[in-house]
């Protein structure tokens, strides 16, 4: 594995749900205190400072850390725990996974079941499984057992996934990828940025925001703490090129560049800022993909109406299955994003960020 493969290995399998993204922290914060100065707000968001030749603008570098899992809602006579969902979920894809409970105790593993299907009527089989009809098993046979093991309601339930690579070594499957990948992109951004001779012309900000999934409130935190005068959320995008997925509704693809998100439900990118990444893309020969969401968005939501506003842009790396126990990405992707977004960085000095608004 080389630095990146490893990186995103190390923040991938890192247990973080919204609320509860000290282990990601804690890996964030390994990489970046050799190079940044790092500190903490009072909801839990990270933010490395990396000053540069200039002093300002201030330059904000978006990841988010925290994961969808569950949460304990109450422990059954049998000894099975009902759930609530953190962040969203697709019902048809929860059933029958390995998840880890994490207990004062210690960590359990679990997998979240329902009725066998031998015990359902034929009308059940053909509705989709409602999730308070869903439980996760992790072996107990009474509430009494469970709560011995140390369960109790409050506590995180974080799917279960290894970092893998795959056939094509430039694939690789892994949880979290919403949005460790954005976490990875800033820190080799700022590691690389940091080694790079000419510097960069303003002072720059990796945050690893919280709670991200459930109403990006460490963004909203966040920004208060660094101010900035422009912002770049990293994300990932939905990749299309899957079976039921027609063009003309998402005609982002594995493998084929970076994306730029030009439109979601909840900012609509400064069209400066945008178009200053659609030409550096092109003036280097970066692959780059335009897309939108109409349903959904990012940090970019909270970040883009701090204070009198701050302009701000999207760049994603495509992902197949977000939201679901595991997700791919292609290198190849995640390599333009990370040469697009240091190329960018290097131009945002204080005329250019002043003329983004003008």
């Amino acid at each position: 594995m080389d630095f990146t493969e490893r990186l995103l290995k190390e923040l991938t399998e890192a247990q973080g749900i919204s609320g509860y993204e000290s282990d990601v922290r804690a890996v964030i914060r390994r990489h970046m205190e050799p190079v940044t100065t790092v500190q903490q707000d009072r909801l839990g968001s990270l933010i490395c400072r990396r000053d540069g030749k200039a002093d300002g603008p201030r330059v904000m570098l978006a990841g988010h850390m925290d994961e969808v899992g569950f949460m304990v809602r109450m422990i059954t006579d049998e000894g099975a725990l009902k759930f609530v969902p953190i962040g969203g979920w697709w019902n048809q894809v929860m059933l029958a996974q390995r998840v880890v409970v994490k207990t004062a105790k210690g960590d359990l593993m679990g997998i979240t079941g329902a009725k066998p299907p031998h015990l359902i009527t034929a009308k059940e089989r053909d509705t989709m499984m409602e999730k308070r009809d869903m439980y996760i098993d992790i072996g107990a046979t009474s509430a009494e057992e469970a709560k011995a093991l140390g369960v109790q309601p409050g506590d995180p339930v974080i799917p279960v996934s290894d970092f893998t690579v795959m056939g094509n070594p430039k694939t690789y499957l892994a949880k979290a990828l919403d949005d460790r990948v954005g976490c990875a992109l800033f820190i080799q951004a700022i590691q690389e940025l940091a080694q790079d001779p000419d510097g960069h012309p303003n002072t720059l900000f990796g945050v690893g925001t919280v709670q991200e999934e459930v109403g990006t409130r460490g963004a909203t935190t966040s920004a208060d703490v660094v101010k900035p005068d422009v912002a770049i959320v990293l994300e990932v995008d939905i990749a299309g090129d899957v079976p039921g997925i027609k063009a003309e509704d998402c005609a982002t693809k594995l493998g084929k560049g970076a994306s730029l998100i030009v439109y979601d439900a909840r900012m609509i990118p400064n069209g400066k800022l945008r178009r200053l990444v659609m030409d550096t893309a092109s003036e280097n020969g970066i692959p780059l993909q335009l897309s939108s969401m109409e349903g959904g968005g990012t940090d970019g939501g909270a970040i883009h109406i701090h204070a009198n506003g701050v302009p701000s842009v999207v760049i994603g790396v495509p992902a197949r299955h977000i939201h679901s126990h595991a997700g791919i990405i292609h290198r190849d992707d995640y390599d333009a994003a990370l040469k697009l977004l240091k190329l960018v960085v290097k131009k945002l000095d204080a005329p250019t960020v002043q003329d983004l608004t003008l």
